[in-house]
Order: C-alpha cells, then structure tokens, then sequence
C-alpha cells in the first residue's frame, strides 16, 4: 500500500490528508523524507558550480518539501491530540531530527558556500530581502556551531541531541500529570459553582467515565473553580494540584529535566563563545541583552507589586470577614478577588458568560480582520485531525489567501495552553506557497460553547498570531509570518486583543446565548471598566515568571533549580499570596525546547509596542481606521522578518514607544 505521507496530496489547497494518514505512517515516511532531504543538501554542498544565491540560498529554501509534509500534520496530533503510540513515535523521532539537523549545520562544504555568499555580498546586487535571508542563513550556521571544529563541533552535536530529547521528555511529563489528575464533586460539592462551571465540571467526568462531576488541571475548568467554589479545602486541593505538575516524583517529575537542560544551555552557550545562554539568545532580540530585559521587568515589577500588596490587603479583610482566620494563600485569592470584582465593578462573571459565545466570538474575530482587512472566511468541509476542528477558506477580492483552522476545545489528549502554528508557511521562492494555519486553545466544551471573557481574549490573541501568518506577503518561508524575533511575535497577536475592547464590536457579538440580546450597555461599561481590574496580580505572577527565567540564564546554571527560583522570588519580594504563573517543572514555554528560554519577558516588551500601536488607531480617528491598518499590515502583518523588527516598527509608527504606555494600558501608571 502507498504511504500517503509520500504522495502528491490533491486535498483542497492542498491540506494533508487525515482521513488517509494512519500513525504507523509516519516512521517509514519519515526514514524517505529525511533521506531524501539530506540528498538535496548534498547536491547544494557538493555542486561544482560557483556559489550563488540561487543555487545555495534560494536552493535551501526549497529543500525539504517532504519533509515537511510528513511533520508538520504529526507535530499537530502530538500537540493537540496526543496518544501513547504518538509519544512513542515523537520519542523515536527526536533523536533523529536532532541527528539530521546537526549534520546539515556540520557539512563544511555547505557552510563554505554560505561564507563565501556571505563574504562577498557587497557584491552579489541581492534585494534587501535577499540580504535579510543570506544574513540569517549564515548567522543562523554560526550559532548552531557550523564554525566549530573537532571535539567541540562533536560536543555541540551532543549537546544539541540531548536537549531535544529533554524537551520531549518535559512535555510528555507534564502532559501525563495533567492527564492523569481529576477530583471528584459531590453534588454538595457544587455549592456555590454558576452553571457554565457545573456544566463544564459534569461534561468533564462524562469524558473520563467518571461517575459524576470532575474537576480536571484543564485551565478552563480549573481556574473557574478556583474563582467560585467557596469549599475552601477543595480550593486548595485543585490549587496544589495544579502547581504541582511535573514535580509530583516518579517518572513524570521534571526538576532534574529542568537542571540538566540548563547546564546543557549554558555550556552550548560558551562553546559559542559567550558568556551565558542568555547573551547567546539575546543577541538576536529586539532587547539585545539580558541588562535590557532586567531593566524592563523591573520598571514594571515596583508598581505591579505595591498593587498587589494593597490588593492582598483587601482581599484578606474578607477573607476574615467571612470567619476565616489565618494569611490570604494562593488558593483564595482567584476567589475573593471575584467577590470583590462583584462588589465593586458590579460585574458577575457568572452572568457575563451567556453572552460570549464561542461561535460569536469567533465571528467577532472574523469580522474584525474583514473590516480591517478585507478578509473573508468560507466554512469549508474537509477531513482534519480531530472532530473538533474546523476550517475556512480565508479570501480577499476572490482571492485565495489562506486556509485557517480552529480547534478550541479542551480534552485530555491535548496539552495546555493555547498556540498559533502553521502547517505550511506563505513563500513566493523557489515556488508559490499559502498558507495553512492552525489556532490550538483548550476552552470548556459544553452546547452552545460559552468563554470566560479571558478565553474570548486568548481567541483574539491567537488569532493576532493567525493573521501574522495568513497577510504575510514575502519571498522566503524562512521569513514568513511569525519568522521573527521572540520580542516581536507577540505583537500582532496582543494587539488584536484590543477588538475585543471596542464597544461596537461587543455591542454586535456579545449578544445572549438563550434570548439573542446584545449585552447591556451597562454590562459593556462594567466589562470594559474593569479591564484593569486585578491588574497587580497579573502582572507580578507573570514578572516572577520572567525573571526566573532570565535568572536561570543569565548566569552560571543553578545545581538546583527550585533553589534558585526560590532566591529569584525571596530577592523580588513576592506577595505570599501569589505564585509566579509557571513554575519550573511546568514551565513548558522554558523547557519544552529553546523557544521562550530568555525569553518570557518578550510578551511584557511585546506589550510595549502593543499598546502604542493601538494608539495609533486612536488618535486617527477609531479602532477601524483604513489608513492606519494598510501601514500595519504593510510594516508588521505582511513584512514577516523580512527586515529587523525595530524598523518594522518605526515603519509603522515612527519611533520606539516607552515602558509608559504599558504601564498606563495596565492601569499601574502613578
């Protein structure tokens, strides 16, 4: 039998065939596509012709096309639809990834031709896009060690398999450990839940079998728990639960993934020749340097705690209040400070809930991007990798421009958290590409689906990322959509968030599940009042978690982890009553792979630029206009990486904003 993972796919726009794909596919179809792959950079590397641009740069850029098409369809059932055999495969698949990544980095005659493109690329008449991919190219060979020689080119090679291999095992730690918790609700236990959490808690045992209403570590179930139950003990119980995956012992534990991955880091990082790993990964940032990132973070951190200690303050006089003595703990923050948001926005977000409908939301998104844009979006009937997608056909002028795909609910097989990635990326060169682009969130799932309003914010925020992708309009796939700096990806996609807050977008979208009404606009005002309510605790639990991060990086690797992240937040002060967002041995976005390590502060610098760009709509007049979303698409949307991200912005706005316009847009300005 043919492997469809190797034939020439004739799906509409050319999506992968998942009605078709069996896992046992993918092992044989990888071993061809590797070989395969390697053969053409071969015939690259070993050409007797003189190097060019074409026939080395442009040529790379067009190798590998099977190999894509048999990862990026598994790398989208490991994340969102994980089973053992899948674990297994993406175990026996790292290794060879790995293998076959260094020896494309390792071939001296490949990087000799990309030194001499590059030594010589004054003289090469290359467009400025040319340049960006040839710069990168070369840059992106040195740092992976290409310039290394003998034992240390052998030691990056190792170092670079073993960190692969350690990613793999942290995600599928973590994933076990969320997987594998639930507690049980009595129907006692439901005392004081809104419906929308009941609903959510029972359609969560009606999965696992369970003979009645669960709780799971799922966010969306578990952070509304946390907001509403008033059983203290269970509160605590689910919180412990939550902040204890990957640290529980056992096989699932990840401390000691965590210590070896930052050694690992720190020594890849001085065989490069620099001093730790985060000047190694910074040096390619907007930032630049971990002294620029440390000044950020703390700009931020004095007025986010002082607001989180008055805030704590308030929040343990209820707690007293209600007769219960002792300190305010993790486990009750999340639920008095909902009592309080009652109390004094008057905003209850049990009945604020009917009216965020999913699909509603999902037009909104839609709608926004039309009216900025010019996008449209088909429905379109396809097999997909789970029964809870879906797809559109993204248009503009009749035009096709994208396939978008959404898959929003939670389940046990899909990992945590919420991400933008894209099946196949826009290019022009060596031959035409559009994009294939997927949204992954983990929302409640219950008939008609209902969002808190911080889902309905990740819905617009991913999709931020989705139109980053789905406009991009550049040559190189290497530099397309969210080919860009870390500090600059969350841009698009923290800026979208804003829609969300314009008045006529929820006066049209937000309407009630049962009686269709618009929320009313005394419900609007509160909503959008309280938009920087709670704002301290936000930011600290979010600040602790970048600046550990950079801690962990900036220096020697800590022995011991969890000892130093203690120094980092007994150093910062913070509050007792609040927990950095992710803690180490779930802190995916770190050790998952290289992705955010040094670089979790890049969604704070992202804020930046976010609240300043939307300002621009501001002051021209609305949020809708067409001048100033033609620059945005023109300088940010469509440019991808195709030039350095701080004059794709000064494109757009004319200059770099300040740490103010963060600070006011979160309501912590003095």
């Amino acid at each position: 039998m043919t492997n469809p993972l190797l034939q020439d796919w004739t799906t509409p726009f050319g999506l992968p065939p998942f009605d078709q794909i069996d896992d046992e596919d993918f092992a044989p179809a990888l071993d061809v596509a590797l070989a395969r792959h390697m053969d053409e950079i071969h015939a690259i590397a070993d050409s007797a012709d003189a190097p060019t641009f074409a026939n080395t740069i442009e040529a790379l850029e067009g190798a590998g096309k099977e190999l894509d098409k048999v990862l990026s369809p598994f790398f989208a059932l490991a994340g969102a639809d994980s089973t053992p055999r899948r674990r297994e495969l993406q175990r026996e698949f790292t290794p060879k990834l790995s293998a076959h990544s260094s020896a494309i980095y390792a071939n001296r005659a490949l990087f000799d031709r990309i030194r001499q493109l590059w030594n010589a690329r004054e003289t090469l008449s290359l467009s400025a896009e040319e340049a960006r991919v040839l710069m990168l190219t070369h840059r992106g060979f040195v740092r992976a060690g290409a310039a290394l020689e003998g034992d240390e080119a052998d030691r990056m090679k190792a170092i670079k398999a073993r960190l692969a291999d350690l990613g793999t095992s942290f995600t599928q730690n973590l994933l076990a450990d969320e997987a594998g918790w639930s507690m049980t609700l009595a129907e006692d236990d439901l005392e004081g839940l809104p419906v929308f959490v009941r609903a959510t808690a029972r359609a969560a045992g009606e999965e696992q079998g369970a003979d009645g209403p669960v709780i799971t570590l799922s966010r969306s179930l578990i952070v509304p728990f946390l907001q509403f139950s008033p059983r203290r003990e269970l509160r605590e119980k689910a919180w412990q639960a939550w902040v204890s995956r990957g640290a529980n012992g056992g096989e699932t534990d990840n401390r000691e993934i965590a210590a070896e991955v930052l050694a690992l880091r720190e020594e890849r990082a001085k065989l490069l020749g620099y001093d730790s790993f985060a000047a190694y990964k910074l040096e390619t940032e907007m930032a630049g340097s971990p002294d620029r990132v440390h000044d950020l973070l703390m700009a931020v951190w004095e007025p986010a705690r002082a607001r989180a200690e008055a805030d704590a303050q308030v929040l343990s006089d209820m707690m007293h209040a209600d007769g219960t003595n002792g300190d305010l703990e993790p486990w009750d923050w999340r639920y008095y400070s909902e009592k309080r948001r009652r109390v004094e926005h008057d905003l209850d977000e049990a009945a604020l809930k009917p009216y965020l409908q999913l699909d509603r939301m999902i037009e909104a998104a839609f709608d926004c991007a039309n009216r900025l844009f010019g996008l449209e979006f088909r429905a379109l009937e396809v097999p997909l990798y789970h029964p809870d997608c879906r797809a559109w056909d993204v248009t503009r002028n009749g035009k096709h421009m994208a396939v978008f795909i959404g898959d929003y609910f939670a389940r046990a097989s899909k990992r945590s958290g919420a991400w933008c990635s894209a099946m196949r990326m826009q290019a022009k060169r060596p031959e035409t590409r559009s994009p294939i682009v997927i949204n992954v969130c983990n929302f409640a799932k219950s008939d008609p689906a209902l969002l808190s309003y911080d889902d309905a914010r990740t819905l617009f925020h991913e999709f931020g990322h989705a139109l980053h992708q789905i406009l991009s309009d550049v040559e190189f796939g290497s530099v397309a959509g969210t080919s860009v700096a870390r500090d600059f990806v969350e841009l698009p996609s923290q800026l979208y968030e804003h829609w969300l807050e314009v008045p006529e977008v929820l006066e049209r979208f937000a309407t009630h599940v049962e009686t269709g009404e618009p929320m009313p606009r005394d419900m609007l005002d509160k909503v959008l009042g309280a938009a920087t309510y709670d704002m301290g605790f936000q930011t600290v639990e979010y600040v602790a978690s970048a600046m550990v991060d950079l801690d962990f990086h900036a220096g020697s690797a800590p022995a011991d982890p969890m000892q130093a992240q203690a120094e980092t937040l007994e150093r910062l002060g913070l509050p007792h009553a609040i927990a950095m967002r992710h803690a180490t041995p779930h802190f995916a976005h770190v050790f998952a792979g290289d992705g955010y390590s040094s670089g979790y502060y890049s969604y704070m610098w992202s804020e930046v630029m976010d609240a300043d760009a939307f300002a621009a709509f501001e002051e021209a007049g609305g949020a809708f206009d067409a001048d100033t979303a033609q620059r945005l698409e023109k300088h940010i949307l469509s440019a991808g990486g195709s030039a350095e991200a701080e004059d794709l912005y000064k494109a757009f706005r004319g200059r770099m904003p300040g740490v103010e316009a963060l600070l006011k847009g979160r309501g912590l300005a003095a």
